[in-house]
């Protein structure tokens, strides 16, 4: 009951606060050149990205390119929905980031609290979930190297606690199978950033949709993502999958986890963004934490988040990023090794090199209309032509 009114309580007094953080203001568009980036080579990106949607893979796409804190290239293809009819795709459209909200909401949170003095890497799961067995530890969840199974069937949660369940979810990432002891692999897992989200609640007595929006969102001005996008942000936001009603799933999370048993608010899954919003976020993250004086990570807790532990070099995944694993496909071949990202089953992808200063955003949804499309081998391309469009000559 207590926790219950903390959670209220923190939630109505931040509401108060919030609108002093807000201070939205996109990045200064400029023409390529101007940051040392050669917009013929650009092209190749464009062909690239035609070609995937002329053959199917996807029904449109958004791309913007940052380097040295400025929007290099934002630019949109194709449509957002062509099912049940056609809409073209815009600059401003709003994406379902699906995993990517691990990275750009979950981590973060995390690394937050870290910073607090709230949390530590090395701290056991079961400080603050005290029925959750094994000796997993925080850093476990991060690197996805704890042991927990990758996913968990929703049919068999729903017919065991009913949905929406988060406690009951809950309860069954606590007891259920573990595949290896803590660090001796690697597999990659939801159920590794739902734990966190729970453990995030748990300390800061906030929703892990509101903590994320208080610390995060709102503080950077990123006016467009959010977990339960509304209003004009809704009226951006592509479709992704169709539903057995004839209708496509608008606004709501597509993830299964996330959306059945988790009431949309998971930290697997659920945030809802625009390329202009995570640009601003990539540029903090190459700020040191910061943008137009806001501060959410130090520079610190920035480089700590983003480069992959001594311990765990052989599975190539940071405190919520991927750097060098097999799913790190979307860094391409061109970029420095410093170079780290996410992406998401819908579609999404984030990819930040330090050393070069730059961001690459590509966002599709790919699922759209019927779960059918794929974007891997787009993500690397598009990567790749980025990095190769660096002038190094010029820069020199």
């Amino acid at each position: 009951m207590f926790s219950s009114f903390k959670l209220k309580f923190s939630q109505l007094f931040g509401f108060l606060i919030v609108p002093l953080f807000v201070c939205s203001q996109p990045l200064l568009r400029v023409a390529p050149e101007l940051v040392g980036i050669d917009s013929r080579r650009l092209q190749y990106a464009d062909s690239a990205i035609l070609n995937s949607i002329s053959i199917g893979e996807i029904p449109g796409a958004v791309l913007a390119v940052v380097c040295k804190g400025k929007m290099a290239y934002l630019k949109a293809y194709g449509n957002k929905q062509i099912y049940p009819s056609i809409l073209p795709m815009e600059v401003n459209t709003v994406f379902d980031l699906a995993s990517v909200s691990k990275s750009v909401s979950t981590a973060i949170s995390t690394m937050i609290l870290v910073e607090r003095g709230q949390l530590r890497f090395n701290d056991r799961v079961s400080m603050y979930i005290p029925e959750f067995q094994g000796n997993i530890r925080i850093l476990d969840l991060l690197t996805h190297t704890s042991g927990l199974p990758s996913y968990a069937r929703v049919d068999s949660l729903q017919k065991r606690f009913g949905s929406p369940n988060p406690a009951g979810l809950m309860e069954y990432i606590s007891t259920c199978d573990r595949h290896f002891a803590p660090r001796d692999s690697f597999q990659y897992s939801c159920l590794n950033y739902i734990t966190l989200q729970h453990i995030i609640e748990t300390i800061s007595g906030q929703s892990l949709e509101y903590f994320a929006q208080a610390n995060i969102f709102d503080v950077l001005g990123m006016e467009h993502t959010n977990y339960r996008p509304q209003g004009a942000t809704l009226d951006r936001v592509a479709p992704t999958e169709k539903q057995a009603d004839g209708g496509v799933l608008l606004g709501v999370v597509h993830d299964p986890l996330a959306r059945v048993m988790n009431d949309c608010n998971s930290g697997n899954a659920g945030v809802f963004s625009d390329a202009d919003d995570l640009a601003i976020l990539a540029t903090a993250l190459l700020n040191g934490g910061a943008y137009n004086g806001k501060q959410i990570l130090s520079p610190q807790g920035v480089r700590v988040m983003t480069t992959v532990p001594d311990v765990l070099k052989q599975f190539g995944r940071t405190p919520g990023w991927d750097s060098s694993s097999a799913y790190s496909s979307n860094v391409g071949d061109l970029l420095s090794l410093s170079a780290y990202g996410h992406t998401g089953y819908t579609g999404t992808s984030l990819v930040i090199d330090p050393d070069n200063d730059l961001a690459i955003i590509l966002l599709t949804n790919r699922v759209h209309p019927e779960d059918k499309g794929s974007v891997t081998r787009l993500r690397g391309v598009v990567a790749n032509v980025v990095a190769a469009s660096i002038d190094t000559v010029s820069n020199e």
